[in-house]
């Protein structure tokens, strides 16, 4: 009897998704808990799992399409593992060869998105995928296949020189923006629009967190499993701490209601190349140092490789977003609402600073809280980043609670 496959029950914060990848096509064989599609939602990309061994007997929604909750993809017919690697090989075998233009409408949005990213052709990639679609697999065996080759020398005499007038072709690209990139985009247009959002500037001294870090890191990481001391983890904390101070800037606005959190819930922006995401740390207050830096890093995994759930997404109390990693030495991080605060974070510069009527060198960092001002005071903004410098300039205090 066959059984339903159908897409992960979403939560109330997500509408739908789109279907970015089949990883199966009819007729294939597949085991239980292997990767059969994934979906692409506002925030998160979802994998939907075999759930026992089988064949694919029909696909009932194709790449690109828009599926509800729990809504049915395909039909698995459980058992007859061998017939259905029978048929999912006669299809590849017979499949016509295909141009460049076909065969990149045969790939998904995940495909194409790879396609792209390594500057390949796809008509040079057999697509084992019913049709002669090219899937996601094919595309890392290829890349395997060309990493393997010898490298080539390369013909210098061939290629011909720039051309120093303006170029007969001007060629442009129309590329589809993906969901989460679109539901990036209006958020941020939200966020500047709904909200009165005004942005503080300070400065901090990093000198003692790295003199710090200095003497502790290589202990520290040995202590505790392999995890490395970083500066995230010492902002995290500051901001917990001053959030405990300042609790309109932990709160968030409901219609016409102020809501004041007891706990502090904050938000790692991380880059992936889907675009920003924001993991919760979930009673990051209750967290040690080293659970904090080992938190991060596994979100950060987890962003790069697809790998968050909803739950990873949803909720946060206050947003930490580091610009200093790509060289940023200053910026305005916009809100994530409802929230009504986000630190941003920027690159160490050595910088003359005046000490006690004297020039010294010093490390110095640039810190901005961009803040929501139909809740927060610019009082209560300025206070809550001084009181984050004054805790990071000395790191006992986080300790102390000082």
């Amino acid at each position: 009897m066959a059984i339903e496959i159908k897409a992960p029950a979403f939560p109330e914060s997500v509408a739908d998704g789109e279907i970015a990848s089949w990883h199966k096509a009819e007729g294939d064989a597949v085991a239980r808990d292997e990767l059969i599609v994934e979906i692409e939602t506002d925030k998160v990309v979802m994998e939907v799992l075999a759930p026992e061994d089988g064949v694919i007997a029909k696909i009932l929604a194709r790449e690109g399409d828009t599926v509800q909750s729990e809504q049915p993809l395909a039909t698995l017919e459980p058992g007859a593992a061998a017939a259905g690697k029978a048929t999912a090989k006669a299809p590849a075998a017979a499949a016509p060869a295909t141009s460049s233009s076909d065969a990149a409408d045969l790939a998904g949005p995940a495909v194409r998105q790879l396609l792209e990213e390594h500057k390949l052709d796809p008509a040079r990639i057999s697509g084992s995928g019913k049709g002669g679609r090219i899937l996601k697999e094919d595309i890392l065996a290829h890349l395997k296949t060309l990493e393997s080759q010898p490298a080539v020398a390369p013909v210098t005499a061939a290629i011909p020189e720039a051309p120093t007038g303006p170029s007969s072709e001007r060629v442009e690209k129309r590329v589809p923006m993906t969901r989460m990139r679109a539901k990036i985009a209006e958020r941020l247009l939200n966020a500047t629009q709904q909200t009165a959002m005004l942005t503080t500037f300070n400065e901090v001294n990093m000198a003692p967190v790295m003199a710090l870090r200095a003497k502790y890191k290589d202990q520290f990481e040995k202590v505790h499993n392999g995890t490395r001391l970083g500066f995230m983890g010492f902002f995290v904390k500051a901001a917990c701490e001053a959030l405990k101070r300042f609790p309109a800037v932990n709160a968030s606005i409901d219609g016409s209601d102020v809501v004041y959190h007891g706990y502090q819930d904050i938000g790692v922006a991380v880059s992936t190349e889907n675009g920003l995401v924001v993991p919760v740390l979930r009673d990051a207050d209750f967290m040690s140092l080293a659970d904090v830096e080992a938190a991060i890093r596994d979100l950060g995994i987890r962003a790069k490789d697809n790998k968050l759930t909803i739950e990873d997404m949803t909720g946060g109390t206050f947003t930490v977003t580091n610009g200093g990693v790509f060289g940023s030495l200053l910026s305005t991080p916009i809100l994530n609402p409802p929230q009504t605060g986000i630190l941003g974070m920027h690159k160490i510069q050595d910088r003359p600073m005046a000490v006690n009527g004297q020039v010294v060198i010093l490390p110095m960092m640039n810190l901005a809280l961009s803040y929501d001002h139909r809740l927060i005071d610019g009082k209560t903004a300025v206070q809550f980043l001084v009181a984050i410098k004054d805790l990071i300039e000395d790191p006992a205090r986080i300790l102390l609670q000082l």
